[in-house]
């Protein structure tokens, strides 16, 4: 298995380059745009005919996607030190959330794919639980990883991480730290181990980021330098996700690590709805992006209590059942946002 996703194109002789992560919900699911056939999210170098980095961005994204943009912020600043220029000099990149509705455009160019962000991060969606490839691959792994540190302090600290990262309880690492001896049979029994003891409320669906970072400084992924493709399982896309070249995949996770925070208080989650929805079809798209089920009545209390929401009177066509009542957002929230202190009702 040849995998390469560090070096993928030829060198160039800028040294600052602009990254998109365009974010939509399209049928329920959050989706990312991206370009190369996923391996790439929208990019280019910044250039003088560029009057900000904005006006870059939005070149770029419409150079390469035809996708419109509305809600536009900086993200992150990468240091890019496996990449070099002509020159020698390190890449620098700019990253930019924005929050789309996914456009029907008629030429859409072939180069560019939107795709659902769970194909990168499968481990984050927790939609329908929790996810059998943490306990059956990931955790193991990264227990095998935790006993490589050089002295047992180092190896305290890194099953610790594993435990806040992943959402797992103390006593599922005393167990796995109180049997270090018999690690085959403690191992087969982590998914049963898990069911019983872990608190799912101990998952933090915003620690996108620490997670993927964690995968790579444990080289399991094929963006680390030090992976060994060799030792990979056959379905090892399903359990670790599709690949992009450079660190783009680590601007997705940045991206949704910042966007799960930020909808815990901002109600950004309207930039990505339709003028009008239903309530269900709200709470749908808020479980899209945090990848844990709400609690149906804490959700519609939230909405009452924030005034976030108004009737159109109106009500959806719907084929089966009773009609549901179409809701647009509150506009003077929009004014207000930045003062705002709602938080996401707990899940079920």
């Amino acid at each position: 298995m040849t995998l390469s996703y560090s070096h993928a194109h030829q060198q160039g002789s800028g040294t600052t380059e602009v990254v998109a992560v365009l974010i939509a919900i399209t049928d329920h699911t959050a989706r990312v745009l991206t370009v190369d056939q996923g391996k790439l999210l929208p990019n280019g170098p910044l250039m003088p005919l560029h009057r900000s980095l904005q006006a870059g961005v939005r070149q770029w994204v419409e150079e390469q996607t035809r996708q419109p943009l509305g809600y536009l912020e900086q993200l992150y600043t990468f240091v890019d030190t496996s990449r070099r220029n002509s020159e020698g000099h390190a890449l620098v990149y700019v990253s930019y959330l924005g929050l789309v509705q996914e456009a029907q455009v008629p030429e859409l160019p072939s180069q560019a794919v939107w795709q659902d962000w769970y194909d990168y991060f499968p481990w984050e969606n927790h939609l329908e639980g929790v996810p059998s490839m943490i306990m059956d691959f990931i955790v193991p792994k990264l227990l095998a990883w935790a006993d490589k540190a050089e002295d047992v302090v180092s190896q305290h600290r890194r099953r610790q991480r594993i435990r806040l990262c992943w959402g797992l309880s103390e006593s599922l690492l005393e167990d796995v730290t109180l049997n270090a001896g018999k690690a085959d049979h403690v191992l087969a029994s982590l998914p049963d181990t898990l069911e019983k003891q872990q608190d799912v409320s101990e998952w933090v669906a915003e620690h996108v980021l620490l997670r993927y970072e964690m995968l790579y400084e444990a080289e399991l992924i094929p963006e680390a330098p030090g992976y060994q493709p060799s030792k990979l399982p056959d379905n090892w896309t399903q359990m670790l996700g599709t690949p992009m070249y450079y660190d783009h995949r680590r601007v997705i996770a940045t991206a949704i690590s910042r966007l799960r925070a930020k909808i815990e208080y901002r109600p950004l989650i309207f930039g990505l709805m339709p003028d009008v929805f239903t309530l269900l079809q709200l709470q749908q798209s808020v479980e899209a992006l945090s990848g844990v089920r709400l609690h149906k009545q804490n959700f519609r209390r939230l909405l009452d209590s924030q005034n976030l929401v108004q009737p159109t009177g109106d009500s959806s066509s719907a084929q089966r059942g009773r009609p549901a009542k179409l809701y647009r957002f509150c506009h003077d929230i929009e004014l207000q946002s930045l003062l705002m202190d709602s938080k996401l009702p707990k899940r079920k």
